[in-house]
């Protein structure tokens, strides 16, 4: 437990930015549910655009977040060079995105529908642009150990983020989702702006024979993180595509879309892990007890992850007011989709043996895999079950690279996960959701909450029981 101090103290620092900054957006949820009308389609046009950006920023990055750590950790290298030098390479994928955007918009527009909406494609071309660049200065963050500072910086994005959208959608009264596009580019913009002092004490070098190394390490990062990237958003990208009703295409996307707001606690939670552990990994390397410490991260990781998905069912009777009335009727496809991001975060855990070992194709492989079981389970499925096969798809894409990434993993580079204690966790969790699932949703609100909260407790139970050290427990002293 107490190796596991740092990782905890880093994972809640990481986390406040992560969290709060995902409860503030929720609160635009609501808003933005109540100011554009379900009927509109507006809501489901910003889901689809925000799908394709998160693609696009991936490519962008081209796996450079993980190379950073990766050779700035290694004694050969300088930190400052290995950071110019992947800033180079985001830059120069950028400047070429961003030209080739705006020499074609009118071609792409057309191809992606829309073609009344040009400007909207070219804003947020500017915005992934802006947020490719910063995500280099962002990870030197990380690599430095500046929680505070990079907590600093998202909040204070959420912050500015939020009093706009209250200024134009409530202040102003404005209805249209270009309003939402604009605010990404202005908040965005200042916190790009915030990033130059950092970067003119950077002492820049870009090192050829490095560059070489940091590609050859990189591209199946990048293949990976498309193919991760993918699994995230091609249902969103997919569904406008394929649905059988064109004129309600975006509206039934634009609640599948809101009521994945509400399983993106779940996302959250595993991005602040990531955020801290990823750096912590590679530091910890060399040393003879990094099996152990591996194992250990990934139980913590798995116990917490069930308890937030035992409290977000149990409380949803509360969390389902997050989103407008118009759009509830989505609010089934809640667990599935946490299920799924449960599964991505086991697979993030499990990914760490081919990228130590520099065989980072093997994750290319298993993504790439899950990626396209994830694709045929939407192009197959949407026409005949709408969203919900979007839920699904996430589940089987994601649960094919764990299981894929465990068990080559073991055969590779085997590590001791505690498999009984994890197994446990996870069958208590599902006895525990299948008794919430009979709770009467016609009771009062204060009784379903009662009952869900009863439920949860033997699970925290059984964490204090099993987990907490009995130095932490001043009643079992």
């Amino acid at each position: 437990m107490s190796k596991m101090k740092g990782l905890f103290k880093d994972t809640a620092i990481y986390g406040l930015s992560s969290i709060v900054g995902r409860f503030l957006n929720y609160l635009l949820v609501p808003l933005y549910t109540h100011y554009m009308p379900k009927s509109s389609g507006d809501y489901g046009i910003s889901t689809n655009v925000y799908a394709y950006t998160a693609l696009i920023l991936a490519l962008l990055t081209f796996g450079m977040e993980t190379s950073l750590f990766r050779f700035a950790n290694d004694d050969s290298e300088r930190p400052d060079t290995v950071f110019s030098t992947a800033f180079a390479v985001v830059g120069t994928l950028s400047v070429l995105f961003l030209t080739a955007m705006f020499a074609g918009i009118d071609g792409i527009a057309a191809a992606l529908g829309y073609v009344q909406y040009p400007e909207y494609l070219l804003m947020m071309a500017a915005v992934v642009v802006m947020d490719a660049l910063q995500a280099i200065p962002f990870s030197y963050l990380r690599y430095q150990k500046r929680a505070i500072r990079f907590a600093t910086l998202k909040l204070l994005y959420i912050g500015l983020s939020i009093g706009l959208n209250v200024l134009f959608f409530v202040w102003l009264g404005r209805t249209s989702v270009f309003y939402v596009f604009l605010i990404n580019l202005m908040c965005t913009s200042f916190i790009s702006l915030l990033f130059i002092p950092m970067l003119l004490k950077i002492h820049w070098q870009v090192s050829l024979p490095l560059l070489r190394r940091m590609l050859a390490y990189s591209w199946p990062i990048l293949v990976l993180s498309v193919a991760g990237i993918l699994n995230q958003v091609a249902d969103k990208i997919i569904f406008p595509l394929v649905y059988p009703d064109s004129s309600q295409a975006n509206v039934q996307l634009g609640v599948y879309g809101s009521c994945v707001k509400i399983a993106m606690i779940m996302a959250m939670i595993t991005q602040a892990f990531r955020y801290a552990y990823e750096p912590i990994v590679f530091a910890k390397a060399k040393d003879a007890d990094k099996g152990e410490y591996y194992a250990t991260a990934m139980k913590y990781f798995l116990i917490f992850t069930l308890l937030a998905y035992l409290c977000v069912i149990g409380y949803m009777p509360v969390l389902q007011y997050i989103i407008g009335a118009d759009y509830r009727e989505g609010l089934g496809v809640v667990p599935i989709v946490m299920a799924a991001e449960i599964m991505m975060g086991i697979y993030f855990n499990l990914s760490f043996w081919y990228k130590l070992i520099d065989k980072t194709i093997y994750g290319a492989w298993f993504s790439l895999t899950g990626c396209a079981v994830l694709l045929a389970v939407n192009i197959l499925f949407i026409p005949r079950y709408g969203y919900w096969a979007c839920a699904w798809g996430g589940v089987a894409g994601y649960g094919t690279c764990m299981v894929l990434s465990y068990f080559v993993g073991q055969r590779k580079n085997p590590i001791a996960y505690p498999m009984r204690q994890m197994a446990a966790y996870t069958l208590l969790a599902a006895l525990i959701y299948v008794a919430m699932c009979f709770v009467p949703d016609v009771w009062p609100l204060w009784a379903q909450l009662l009952v869900n909260t009863l439920l949860i407790l033997p699970f925290a139970a059984r964490i204090v029981q099993k987990e907490v050290p009995a130095r932490y427990l001043p009643l079992r002293r």
